[in-house]
């Protein structure tokens, strides 16, 4: 039996520790943290969890909250110039029946890891430096590390050639209580803008240790208006900030939050991040090779939530390639392999990521423009724009391009007999 050592109890790394062991491997988790300890830590950026990977959690039998989430069958999506509404386009978030749900990362971590021991994974709470994955590689066949901070990060290497950008950004989070529903739509429905003077807000129904709330999520570039949190405010005075800007540059969403209130003394967060890809492998000081995965390589930009998106398909697409490698040795050359399987995904996201946090770097592109005023008229190509969220790969078949563009919403338009 193959005996396969991934550090770090995050999204992708338990993700694909239960996929292993549900196929016979010899799996050991290592972790900082107990389980005990990640319900009560401090809270992370709120994800979606989109109707794809919720289909690959079920494949695992991961999927434990759907009957107590909110289910998020549809997204609201508005642009706001100046504090004044643009346009705005309504979504499913499924072709079919399919949704997205939203659960608390402290929850979701926590039950994903008893899980794991309670199904004969072994979990090892310890913290780990190199000089231990040192001697770890003479126990295990392959070490995957997914947990990118301190000296493990340093193991790998930025990776320009596959993405250049560096556009640090500031996040501010708060779980909330008392929030007006939407006026039009359904209570479990999730919202996002889009700002021209600031950044985006994603606001959606979640589920947090106290039940159902929502997540109200604002990301600017650092030094933007919403980089609002260089003192680190406490938690009534982040979220009185945060009222008032949106209060400033995106009112409809003032209206629902200005009643609300924080669930808790935990239930706020600020951050900073910057977007990056890194070299998938890390070579130890013996010169044994160890590979990276989701976040610890690719660290996604904030303005798009597909982190756990990328992270379950990353974890997807090492099961996948470690199951076809059979009993052949973990060289250097699979660990690149298997990162450009999941690139193949990973590197649309990113350019969605790229698409969206700069479209309005200048003037709103006037083809964005004609998409947008379509889309809040035909029902058709607002799905699209919000099912691209589960599927950011098929953005560059018709969003990206100009004339692409234009010839679906043509072709929209003809079916409809306009």
């Amino acid at each position: 039996m193959r005996k396969i050592l991934i550090v770090g109890a995050g999204h992708a790394g338990l993700h694909l520790a239960h996929g292993l062991l549900t196929h016979g491997y010899d799996v050991t988790v290592i972790t900082g943290q107990s389980s005990t300890e990640i319900r009560t830590g401090k809270p992370s950026i709120s994800q979606f969890t989109l109707p794809t990977a919720l289909e690959y959690e079920r494949k695992f039998d991961l999927d434990f909250w759907s009957a107590l989430s909110p289910q998020i069958r549809e997204q609201k999506l508005f642009m706001y110039v100046g504090g004044e509404k643009v346009t705005s386009l309504t979504g499913s978030s499924h072709p079919g029946n399919g949704y997205t749900v939203s659960v608390d990362r402290r929850v979701k971590m926590a039950d994903w890891l008893e899980s794991f021991e309670d199904r004969g994974g072994k979990v090892v709470i310890h913290g780990v430096t190199v000089s231990d994955l040192d001697y770890f590689s003479r126990m295990f066949d392959l070490i995957i590390v997914a947990v990118g901070h301190g000296e493990l990060g340093q193991l790998f290497d930025h990776d320009s050639s596959r993405f250049s950008g560096a556009r640090p950004r500031s996040l501010a989070q708060a779980y909330i209580y008392d929030v007006w529903p939407d006026p039009e739509e359904s209570e479990n429905i999730g919202w996002a803008a889009i700002t021209q003077e600031a950044g985006n807000i994603i606001f959606i129904p979640i589920l947090s240790q106290e039940g159902p709330c929502h997540s109200l999520l604002m990301v600017d570039k650092k030094g933007s208006p919403m980089d609002a949190w260089p003192d680190r405010p406490g938690p009534q005075e982040q979220l009185r900030r945060m009222k008032d800007l949106t209060r400033k540059y995106a009112p409809a969403f003032f209206e629902r939050v200005r009643d609300a209130e924080l669930v808790d003394g935990r239930s706020t967060l600020v951050e900073d991040l910057t977007p990056q890809v890194r070299n998938p492998v890390g070579t130890l000081p013996s010169g044994g090779k160890v590979l990276g995965m989701a976040d610890v390589v690719v660290t996604m930009d904030p303005f798009v939530g597909q982190s756990w998106n990328n992270s379950t398909r990353c974890a997807e697409a090492y099961l996948d390639s470690i199951l076809a490698h059979g009993d052949q040795p973990f060289s250097e050359d699979f660990m690149v392999g298997a990162f450009d399987r999941f690139w193949e995904f990973g590197q649309d996201n990113q350019a969605w990521a790229e698409f969206a946090s700069t479209m309005w770097e200048q003037d709103l592109p006037a083809h964005l423009e004609n998409v947008m005023g379509a889309a809040s008229q035909y029902r058709e190509i607002s799905d699209r724009w919000i099912q691209g969220w589960d599927l950011p790969s098929d953005y560059k078949n018709w969003l990206f391009d100009p004339e692409a563009a234009q010839k679906y919403i043509d072709e929209v338009k003809a079916r409809n007999g306009d």
